[in-house]
């Protein structure tokens, strides 16, 4: 069975770091891209960051310079100069195959992060 369980969240000020980890199991986490999705309130799901297989990072606009995703048997997300509108529940999500093109197949249970102005 696919488990991803998100830790790391939690109240940061404006400006401040957090450290998201995703641990995985029940499937080969080395051979399936996955990413970092977010859900601020009262708004859609937003693709934050992804990583494939093969260690190729992106982001989204809003977040570069700023976050860093990795992963070795986790994965990570390491988010600097947050800003209020980094706000949300944060997912962690699997792709069904190597690339993001794949579709994702499974999701965690989210993550709570909240930036204080």
């Amino acid at each position: 069975e696919v488990q991803l369980a998100e830790s790391g969240g939690g109240l940061v000020q404006s400006g401040g770091s957090l450290r998201l980890s995703c641990a995985a199991s029940g499937f080969t986490f080395s051979s399936y891209a996955m990413s970092w999705v977010r859900q601020a309130p009262g708004k859609g799901l937003e693709w934050v960051s992804g990583i494939n297989s093969a260690g190729s990072t992106s982001y989204v606009d809003s977040v570069k310079g700023r976050f860093t995703i990795s992963r070795d048997s986790m994965l990570y997300l390491q988010m600097n100069s947050l800003k209020p509108e980094d706000t949300g529940v944060y997912y962690c999500v699997k792709y069904a195959g190597i690339g993001r093109n794949s579709g994702i197949d499974y999701w965690g249970q989210g993550t709570q992060v909240t930036v204080s102005s």
